[in-house]
């Protein structure tokens, strides 16, 4: 009788070595291991909101993070098999031709990759199947509550945190920097073993396996500051926490522009090419060893922002994605596509706005206080559908992230984890505040699409902007 155990890896939003708790796992179960990245077929494709799911700046920057993990996996005498096509069926050839006995994978907040796992569970009940906690700064089992029970407002979340004894929020003021939760989040070593790929797989539809050469030849054009990829992310931790930036963070995280002005960490966060709790290592080291002030809290509170949003999405699932979101009320929006375009080609008659959008179809990226400058234009100013600007926001920014982005779009449009109705942010007010030289708006003016709509007073406009 044949008692070998053989795995399959599943990668997601983990795409790393260090601090691995899921792969350490499958290292410490299987005789044999298949490592496996899925590109779906309908990321590429138009959604019902307009946009695809990935375009081609985060999908450099994704190839880039599958090439260095490659590398990484060739180093222990594995490989990254990437296959393209539907999730399910993609993964159920590989669990058939290579006899899987055990399915290995990070929790995604997803509610997609959530369904695809248990149509997994349900076509293959004879494979066991290891769901680990990685993407998140806490396990599931550290809550001081069930996830049914999730708080309403991230102010909530954070006060049963504190009454729990978990995180020491107050850490920068007391210097309790090692709380129990902060101890019992230190990363794990990196992986310095995997089993070998079984035989069997050689034997698997070639076609249907996409080689290592697609990450040199699928490469999209274009520069900008963000590398993907363990290393790279690894490099931007330490050369941010190198200097005094984490000390004056709370000062400059509003800035419009500036490569400091904030960790820059989010795009390796978002593809797990670094872990939450890497970082959070990292911050409390700073503490201990260059100091501790407000600015420092600030960059972990905020980390408790992303964290909220991750549990957040766990608990809602796919009221993630409706118009009328957790609060099960329609906002008074509807989606008008004259508006739409000129929202996405920075062609609105607001100079703050239209410069944020060109910055971020130019590069993938966008400050934060951008993002809630355009969103807030897009629900309030436009009166749009806040889900076709997630939608945008999924497919253009190298740093999305389902559960930050689309729990953040229902807070700012009043359907989600916000007491007020919305957030509305007065534009005249943002560019005096951030902009008030002009100089932002200078630099990403852009001359794209321009028209006499374009030098229209915004109370020109139509009735209804």
């Amino acid at each position: 009788m044949n008692n070998k155990r053989t795995g399959l890896y599943w990668f997601t939003n983990d795409l790393r070595l260090h601090d691995q708790p899921a792969l350490m796992r499958a290292v410490g179960s299987v005789d044999e291991l298949v490592c496996v990245y899925v590109l779906e077929e309908r990321w590429f494709s138009p959604s019902k909101f307009c946009a695809p799911s990935i375009g081609e700046h985060r999908y450099r920057f994704l190839l880039d993070s599958l090439a260095a993990l490659n590398t990484q996996l060739e180093r222990l005498g594995q490989r990254l098999l990437i296959m393209r096509g539907r999730l399910g069926p993609s993964l159920a050839q590989i669990l058939q031709g290579a006899n899987i006995t055990d399915i290995f994978c990070s929790q995604h907040a997803g509610w997609y990759e959530k369904q695809s796992l248990v149509w997994l569970q349900d076509n293959y009940p004879q494979i066991r199947q290891h769901v680990i906690d990685s993407h998140t700064l806490f396990d599931n089992d550290q809550l001081p509550f069930e996830l049914s029970q999730l708080p309403p407002t991230f102010t909530q979340f954070r006060k049963q945190l504190e009454a729990a004894q978990l995180p020491s929020l107050d850490h920068a003021v007391n210097g309790n920097l090692n709380g129990p939760l902060r101890r019992s989040s230190k990363p794990l070593s990196p992986v310095s073993f995997l089993p070998s790929m079984p035989a069997s797989i050689g034997e698997l539809d070639e076609s249907t396996i996409w080689p290592d050469e697609l990450m040199q030849t699928a490469k999209i054009g274009g520069s900008n500051r963000f590398v993907g990829g363990e290393q790279a992310g690894l490099k931007q931790l330490s050369d941010y926490f190198s200097g005094s930036h984490p000390a004056c963070y709370k000062q400059v995280r509003n800035a419009l522009d500036g490569w400091d002005n904030s960790s820059k960490m989010s795009p390796w966060l978002a593809n797990g090419s670094i872990s939450v709790r890497e970082l959070v290592s990292k911050l409390d080291d700073y503490e201990l060893h260059v100091t501790t002030n407000e600015s420092t809290y600030w960059l972990y509170f905020e980390l408790l922002w992303r964290e909220f949003f991750q549990w957040y999405a766990h608990r809602y699932g796919a009221a993630l994605y409706l118009l009328r979101g957790i609060k099960n009320q329609a906002p008074l929006t509807s989606f008008y596509s004259e508006r739409y375009r000129k929202w996405v080609a920075g062609t609105t008659p607001y100079p703050i706005v239209n410069a944020c959008m060109n910055e971020l179809r130019e590069t993938g990226y966008l400050s934060n206080r951008g993002r809630q400058i355009v969103a807030s234009c897009f629900v309030n100013e436009l009166g749009l559908d806040w889900r076709y600007g997630a939608a945008y926001f999924e497919q253009v920014l190298i740093d999305y992230d389902v559960a930050s982005n689309w729990g953040n779009w229902q807070y700012l449009a009043g359907v989600g984890a916000d007491a007020q109705p919305k957030r509305h942010f007065n534009l005249s007010k943002q560019t005096a505040s951030f902009d008030p030289s002009g100089h932002y708006i200078e630099r990403w003016r852009g001359d794209q699409g321009m028209s006499m709509l374009d030098s229209m007073d915004a109370a020109d406009w139509p009735v209804g902007y």
